[in-house]
């Protein structure tokens, strides 16, 4: 049964959206000018981890001529500490807290749309669908690899498909109530956090809707160095959603963990018999093909190099997995629910009882 929290507050307070920064001069304007007009009655909070690339003074900038935009100081540097900030400070009164990645591309009227599945559905968080995007190169491939089954084994957030209730999917709308009284995202969690905060939601009677009308897109790592050590977290942030909760690992999951130990086999081949190499050159050869299938499929030359983007991401989130999970520290305690603090002016420090630090308004 839905643990649905009571949404009474007084019209013109709109939802607290976070844009979690740091170096983001690029993406930035477009985000402000977006939601800050499509969102009048929401307060826009750009959470800066330090950025030195003019990312805070755009923000400035933007504040000092849009009434609805605030720039608030993240020390910690995290994604999960911003949106934990901005809660604590900015929070009070609000219904609804929207995360918002500075590397995605957002469909029109996405906060309302989010809000009108909350309230069709009685849902506690709406997440939504995410399509992989490319400018070309190596990032061509990796696209090409997470928009289907070779990348993503089938994971419901990753594709189109119909509305439902989930147990995880790429984060979006989130109760306020809700994420205050769960503890927010754990920061201690620099990856995976996400599916951390989501398992605590459920545990506690919320309810997760995936809306996928309201895809979000993506542009990934453009290198296989920058991919490898992405999915190296990715790997790692999931095995401690496993330890701390003893999640089940879904089949698409459980099917890379075998990659590491056919490597490691197929390395013995000089001594132990070139037949141990049988399983990797099994893997390596299913990935190319199918990756040349859907680069000619899709007629993208850099698509068909999709099932190298495919392994070297698996190579490196079963690594990942294999270390946290052998020999990395196990989560500690879960968060405690958060606590506001009063914002006061836009140009004053404000004290975080949180975090024990000083942010700027």
């Amino acid at each position: 049964m839905s643990t649905t929290v009571s949404n009474d507050v007084p019209d013109v307070l709109g939802p607290l959206i976070v844009i979690p920064c740091l170096d983001e001069a690029a993406h930035l304007p477009g985000l402000l000018d977006q939601f800050a007009a499509e969102c009048s009655e929401a307060l826009v909070v750009v959470a800066d981890g330090g950025s030195t690339d003019g990312t805070q003074q755009i923000a400035r900038d933007h504040a000092a001529t849009t009434s609805n935009i605030r720039l608030l100081h993240n020390p910690l540097r995290l994604q999960s500490a911003a949106m934990n900030l901005a809660a604590a400070v900015l929070g009070d009164g609000r219904p609804w807290i929207v995360r918002i990645d500075a590397h995605c591309v957002y469909p029109k009227d996405y906060v309302s749309r989010l809000i009108g599945a909350a309230e069709r559905t009685g849902a506690d968080a709406v997440t939504v669908s995410m399509i992989t995007l490319a400018h070309g190169g190596f990032q061509s491939a990796v696209a090409t690899a997470m928009n289907s089954m070779l990348g993503a084994g089938g994971s419901p957030h990753r594709r189109l498909g119909a509305g439902r209730f989930v147990d995880h999917g790429h984060h979006a709308l989130i109760s306020l109530e809700a994420y205050r009284r769960v503890g927010g995202y754990d920061e201690t969690f620099s990856h995976n956090e996400d599916a951390e905060l989501d398992a605590r939601l459920l545990r506690g009677g919320f309810r997760i809707w995936l809306e996928p009308e309201i895809a979000v897109g993506y542009y990934p790592r453009n290198s296989p160095g920058a991919l490898f050590a992405q999915y190296l977290k990715y790997g790692a942030g999931r095995a401690r959603t496993v330890q701390r909760h003893r999640a089940k690992l879904k089949l698409r999951q459980i099917g890379p963990l075998a990659i590491p130990p056919i490597v490691v086999l197929a390395g013995t081949a000089p001594l132990a018999g070139w037949w141990v190499a049988a399983p990797a050159a099994g893997w390596t050869l299913a990935a190319l093909v199918a990756g040349v299938v859907l680069g000619v499929r899709g007629r993208d030359a850099w698509g068909a190099a999709s099932g190298v983007a495919a392994m070297v991401a698996h190579l490196a989130w079963s690594l990942g997995f294999w270390r946290q999970s052998l020999f990395g520290p196990r989560p500690g305690p879960e968060p405690s629910p958060i606590a506001l603090t009063p914002s006061g002016s836009r140009t004053e420090e404000v004290p975080s009882a949180r975090l024990g630090v000083r942010s700027l308004l």
